[in-house]
């Protein structure tokens, strides 16, 4: 369920689910359509997406890393699959975050957020 209150983070609540649909459609026509982005960065797009909206009351980070991780493992096609490292520094992902924020390129946060191999 989508929050329905205002929270100092994300869109209006009654934007939720239009926004999450609509920024989540054109990650995926971009994905589908141009080979800028490799699985490392479109994962990393779609969790950063979602963090932007803030769609939940609780529990965003947790759900839009988990979704991220399935994003990327979805879309790699190398015998080696990779997920996301989540142990970060803070102050630098928040940072990256806003970055993204500002110019829609997750390139800088995909570098910053290192992968492990899927055990």
């Amino acid at each position: 369920m989508y929050r329905k209150h205002e929270v100092t983070i994300g869109v209006a609540p009654e934007q939720v689910a239009v926004e999450l649909r609509n920024s989540l459609q054109t990650i995926l026509y971009r994905w589908e359509h141009t080979d800028d982005w490799t699985p490392r960065e479109l994962g990393v797009a779609v969790h950063a997406e979602t963090v932007r909206i803030h769609p939940f009351t609780d529990g965003n980070g947790r759900t839009t890393r988990l979704l991220a991780d399935l994003v990327f493992l979805a879309s790699q096609d190398g015998e080696t699959l990779e997920t996301y490292d989540w142990n970060l520094d803070k102050p630098t992902y928040i940072e990256l975050l806003r970055r993204y924020d500002g110019n829609r390129d997750p390139r800088d946060l995909a570098s910053f957020v290192a992968v492990q191999p899927l055990e």
